[in-house]
């Protein structure tokens, strides 16, 4: 069972179709002049298409892969034509999406108390706002709710954590520019046992030109925290920005190896061609897909699910 209410009301939905169709509309376009004048599904037509996913940032790894099982496809059946190639490209995306959805936390909200979600990120990927929407998102579901903001780096990160907090009426734990990131780790818990919250927010600084002090100030920041509850963080959530592509892909792969990560959230999807990015990152690190972004308000920040996407994908 979802922490809060699934969001596939027609509403939602439609929402979602509208936050892709950037997306949808490059990659079909590009997919069209792929199998223009082929009634088959060959070796051109896989080369093609091999380009498409390519350049709609899917990643060279998954992008052979999809290609792989079409081809293996091919083999066995002999013949496939062109206008089946959108329901097998829809079958095998499916697919690849449906093996990472296993992996992450052992841990569930439900059975753990407080549930501690650590997020991480590079500034200006989303990664405030994204902490502010959960936080509205799981008060909405009844959720009591805390946010630590441990990223005392940027004086607006604070800032605009204060502004969500109000917003969705959940205490903020803070101190002042500079102070040590895990003291407000720390702070935060103790003051979320003490008041019984269900879920901790912590937020973190998100500078990347340091990997090794990255790596350093996380590892910290999770030691402290175990100080007071032995398996903290129940969930290291990495926030990635849809619209940076290829640049995406790096990011997760330096966060990944500074920590580890259980979880995405990709955001800006609705301003975005590069959709495909939701699809390759989550097949290349093997760590699912949480949430995706698709607009401004509360409820744009959706809880990811692979039947849907690929629906709203391919619709």
């Amino acid at each position: 069972m979802a922490l809060f209410k699934k969001f596939f009301s027609k509403d939602k939905k439609e929402k979602l179709d509208r936050g892709l169709e950037k997306t949808k509309r490059s990659f079909f376009e590009k997919l069209t002049k792929a199998v223009a004048g082929k009634s088959k599904v060959d070796d051109e037509v896989l080369d093609n298409l091999e380009e498409v996913l390519i350049t709609s940032d899917v990643g060279v790894d998954t992008t052979l892969k999809i290609i792989e099982r079409i081809e293996q496809r091919v083999a066995r059946d002999k013949y496939i034509g062109t206008a089946e190639l959108n329901k097998i490209l829809r079958e095998e995306i499916a697919g690849l999406l449906a093996e990472t959805e296993q992996a992450g936390s052992k841990f569930s909200p439900h059975n753990t108390k407080p549930y501690v979600i650590m997020v991480v990120g590079v500034n200006g990927v989303g990664k405030t706002t994204t902490i502010g929407k959960l936080a509205y998102k799981f008060k909405e579901a009844g959720k009591k709710v805390m946010i630590g903001a441990a990223d005392t780096f940027r004086a607006a990160a604070i800032e605009q954590l204060e502004i969500w907090s109000r917003r969705a009426g959940v205490p903020l734990v803070k101190q002042k520019q500079g102070a040590d990131p895990a003291a407000v780790a720390y702070e935060t818990l103790q003051k979320a046992l003490k008041e019984d919250a269900d879920i901790v927010l912590i937020d973190t600084a998100g500078r990347l030109h340091n990997k090794k002090n990255l790596m350093n100030e996380l590892s910290k920041i999770k030691r402290v925290m175990q100080k007071l509850i032995p398996d903290a963080p129940h969930e290291i959530l990495l926030v990635l920005d849809g619209t940076t592509g290829q640049n995406a892909f790096e990011q997760a792969k330096e966060f990944t190896k500074a920590t580890d990560v259980t979880a995405l959230a990709i955001t800006k999807l609705d301003g975005t061609a590069k959709g495909g990015v939701v699809i390759g990152i989550s097949d290349r690190f093997n760590i699912p897909v949480k949430y995706i972004g698709i607009g401004e308000q509360p409820d744009d920040l959706q809880e990811f699910d692979k039947f849907e996407f690929v629906d709203s994908f391919f619709k």
